[in-house]
């Protein structure tokens, strides 16, 4: 997604003392919003919003409007998007910390799931139906 890696992005700014040139010489290497990271993998996995939410739940709105960057998404909804992208578990990670949200970890039993769902290509209904055996909150939650 970025050209410069991190670790570049800290040595540019350690020795560069004018931080508003920095800013503007790296323009291009911050965070935009969600929602542009959203369209952005729609666009390079050539998938379409109509798709991802009739995967999830088409009566799901408010799908839409994390599309659109109206709502901000609550972690599980984020997950089930990545699900219905079929992001691999580094774009799954990778997305989740985007987002602003905690990474998976194989620790929490509600994460291991969605772990493993995302290793074995669970969709997001195979992915609710083991959470639901399981007695775990579900991804295809109404927020």
């Amino acid at each position: 997604m970025f050209e410069k890696d991190t670790d570049k992005l800290f040595e540019e700014l350690k020795i560069n003392p004018d931080v508003e040139n920095f800013l503007a010489q790296n323009e291009d290497e911050f965070k935009k919003p969600l929602h542009e990271y959203l369209t952005k993998l729609l666009q390079e996995k050539n998938l379409l919003k109509s798709d991802i939410v009739k995967k999830i739940n088409p009566n799901d709105k408010h799908i839409y409007h994390i599309f659109s960057g109206i709502k901000k998404p609550s972690r599980e909804k984020l997950l089930a998007i990545a699900r219905a992208m079929e992001l691999n578990l580094q774009e799954t990670q990778y997305l989740l910390r985007y987002g602003g949200f905690a990474i998976l970890y194989p620790r929490d039993t509600w994460d291991a799931v969605i772990i493993s769902a995302i290793e074995n290509n669970f969709s997001v209904i195979e992915t609710d139906l083991i959470l639901s055996q399981l007695k775990q909150p579900l991804l295809n939650c109404k927020n």
